[in-house]
């Protein structure tokens, strides 16, 4: 992807809001930008590795990305990092004492809320941390409100020396439209000032300052009820006006257009006179807000009548086809039901690993496996939960497998004392946050073997770099993070750490198997590279022979999207038995030739392509 050419003042380009706030990022005069990709944010920071006159890194996690801003921001330069929700779940213990210190140069973390659960282990709300760390809030609907706001995010952050967060959501993120740019401005750092009663936060140094962030919060509730973040969308049908922020602000001018709307884009702290002002002019007041009922509790408490989750769901988008029929029941005087969300009718897509993924043969060598519990983790390799492998007992967190494996090694009881415990992480998570949970295993002698998948890239979230790739956000030759050496320094011994090829099935099987009957962690590390990258060089590809084909089935255990079931039949066995036969074709123009399906095949059936092709052909090749 080439670079984006910066574009002169008020131009007019197609952007997501993703892109767009990664643009407003560039004109605010930014120096430092840090982030852990997660998609619905990954394209925030991908986006802005590509400007000029900023420092850009793909940080090990989001905690890391958060403390390599606030420095930057110490400094007095303006800062940013960007992650998903979840990710600010990591960042928190950064983010909880940063509040107290407050920032430099501006400061502002985009947080994208995945809501509709796309692409997450949860739906969580992001707007609460604004509450708990006491500071500001902002909230786009749309790409152009995205860049205006990230803009006005680090005017905000200086104003009152605070982080402030951005709260995207995946309908921000992912959807483009036309955005009003201009051009960079020049923001020199101020300096470093030294002031350990500020920075240097024991509790003593500590105590002092919460008062000054108590203030802080108090100017930013003024400043919120004269904001032009928080206008107000005037109507002429007063039966029901609506608080409302982000997409749902669409949804509601959409669904009610004469309604009055207050848009919260300034959302923390609330402006209170304002909302009760709307609220003694209109016969109902409803909060319409994604995802939990925040905002109405916060006015309730007030004293502010209102209707909110009462009559909309707590989960999901909530698009007009759920507003509507949820304010028609209001307005007929029916008690309130819950709207629930339409289950959208379309062809059914398992989510599956990609034709010739490395992680294929571990999955199929675990399926294989008897009397075995397998924690697993955040990544591609999650889909081994899926079929046809079936074979990840626990996911939770990233970097949890390590921790729950070793919980589930010592808490074990009668029931399980001879099963394996086998944890499976990959080369980026591991680096996110799985090292400490190596580390615990082998401080506490833990009986666990650990599945390290090293695919050289961060594939979930579309590839990105990190410390074990060798190469940085730029594409620039970095240093590499030797994985054997790195579990060894973790207390693994150098005998129990096997380097294996995934797609070599009968080593793989042997190394597992030896492995899980030693009572000591080891460590066996996959080395093959996701096959979306540019390591990846694919071979001759396959092609099955139809009469040799005997239906066994096996290769379509290993879970391979090129191939393909043309027909299905049962055989009576000699015992009796009823035994369902497979057969199948394999896709040649997707095989890159991994060579995964041939190694069960028993029949043989399963030959490079060129073999099948008539000799006058071969000869033309």
């Amino acid at each position: 992807m080439g670079a984006p050419l910066p574009a002169p003042a008020a131009s007019r380009l197609f952007l997501s809001g993703n892109d767009a706030v990664a643009r407003a990022v560039w004109e605010a005069g930014c120096k430092v930008a840090a982030a852990y990709p997660g998609t619905p944010s990954t394209e925030i920071l991908e986006e802005l590795a590509h400007y000029p006159d900023l420092y850009t890194e793909w940080s090990v996690n989001e905690k890391v990305s958060l403390e390599v801003a606030l420095g930057a921001s110490m400094m007095g330069a303006r800062a940013f990092c960007a992650m998903k929700h979840v990710g600010l779940n990591v960042a928190s213990d950064a983010l909880m004492t940063m509040t107290v210190t407050g920032t430099e140069g501006g400061l502002v973390i985009a947080v994208a809320d995945d809501v509709g659960m796309s692409s997450s282990q949860n739906e969580q709300d992001s707007r609460y941390w604004g509450r708990f760390a006491h500071l500001p809030v902002l909230e786009p609907a749309d790409a152009q409100e995205a860049y205006a706001m990230t803009k006005a995010a680090f005017e905000l952050s200086e104003r009152h020396r605070c982080p402030v967060i951005v709260r995207m959501t995946t309908r921000i993120c992912h959807v483009k439209g036309r955005v009003e740019v201009g051009e960079r401005m020049a923001v020199e750092p101020t300096g470093f000032t030294k002031d350990p009663r500020r920075w240097v936060m024991v509790p003593g140094n500590a105590k002092p300052r919460l008062p000054l962030m108590f203030e802080r919060e108090a100017a930013l509730a003024v400043e919120a009820e004269v904001s032009a973040l928080n206008p107000l969308a005037d109507g002429s049908d007063l039966t029901v006006g609506f608080v409302a922020s982000g997409p749902a602000f669409m949804h509601v001018r959409e669904a009610f257009p004469d309604a009055p709307v207050l848009k919260l884009g300034l959302s923390c702290p609330l402006p209170l006179h304002r909302i009760r002002a709307l609220a003694a002019r209109v016969r109902h007041l409803v909060v319409v807000e994604e995802t939990e009922p925040l905002v109405e509790t916060e006015l309730k408490a007030a004293g502010v009548a209102c209707h909110g989750k009462d009559i909309l769901p707590r989960l999901g988008e909530l698009a007009p086809d759920v507003l509507r029929p949820a304010i028609a029941r209001l307005l007929g005087g029916e008690p309130a039901v819950v709207a629930h969300v339409p289950q959208q009718q379309v062809f059914p897509r398992p989510p599956t690993m990609c034709v010739a993924c490395p992680h294929l043969g571990v999955y199929y060598t675990l399926a294989q496996m008897r009397n075995v519990i397998i924690s697993g983790d955040i990544g591609c390799y999650t889909l081994g939960a899926g079929h046809p492998w079936n074979a990840l007992d626990t996911c939770i967190s990233m970097g949890a497998s390590m921790g729950m494996a070793l919980g589930m090694d010592k808490g074990r009881g009668a029931a399980d004392a001879g099963k394996k415990v086998v944890a499976v992480i990959g080369d980026s998570t591991f680096l996110h946050m799985g090292m400490q949970g190596l580390l615990d295993i082998t401080y506490n002698r833990g009986n666990v073997t650990i599945l390290l998948l090293d695919n050289r890239t961060v594939g979930m979230t579309g590839g990105q770099d990190n410390p074990g790739t060798g190469r940085d956000i730029h594409g620039e030759e970095a240093p590499r993070v030797d994985f054997a050496k790195l579990c060894e320094a973790l207390g693994v011994k150098r005998e129990r750490i096997r380097p294996v090829d995934p797609y070599q099935l009968p080593v793989l099987f042997k190394a597992l198997r030896e492995e899980t009957r030693i009572d000591e962690p080891s460590v066996i590390i996959t080395d093959r590279p996701c096959v979306l990258i540019d390591d990846y060089r694919p071979t001759q590809p396959y092609q099955v022979v139809e009469e040799r084909c005997t239906g066994c089935g096996n290769c379509v255990d290993v879970g391979c999207p090129a191939i393909h079931v043309t027909r299905r039949a049962t055989e009576v066995k000699a015992s009796g038995k009823e035994v369902e036969l497979s057969f199948v074709r394999i896709e040649t123009a997707a095989c890159t030739g991994c060579g995964l399906c041939v190694q069960p095949c028993a029949p043989e059936a399963i030959v490079h392509a060129e073999a099948l092709r008539p000799a006058h052909v071969m000869h033309k090749h």
